[in-house]
């Protein structure tokens, strides 16, 4: 299993994404996060395809701090069911992905 993974989670304002972005740094539950957006998002909810721009919010973190970082968006998080996905990585930079892991450490 990767050492390191990707949080990715969408919300629907740039100032919720760096409130996001923000929390999980600050709380050392991710080492950095990027804001993409806005983009389009095409879903499905209450039974009805929807469409709406979000911002996209990717923070880097060890795979030790997904599941409390996963608690600390939903706790943070507008949405009744927010994105929160967890993808692992599989190489990079030998250097980054150890600073990953050392700056989500108290």
């Amino acid at each position: 299993m990767a050492e390191q993974v990707i949080v990715a989670t969408t919300t629907d304002s740039e100032e919720k994404a760096r409130e996001l972005a923000a929390g999980a740094v600050d709380a050392k539950l991710g080492a950095c996060a990027q804001i993409v957006g806005p983009i389009t998002s095409v879903y499905r909810w209450e039974g009805k395809v929807q469409t709406a721009p979000e911002w996209r919010v990717e923070i880097k973190t060890a795979t030790d701090r997904v599941a409390a970082l996963t608690d600390h968006l939903k706790a943070a998080h507008t949405y009744d069911v927010p994105e929160i996905v967890a993808t692992p990585i599989e190489g990079g930079s030998a250097e980054y992905l150890a600073w990953v892991v050392d700056a989500t450490r108290g």
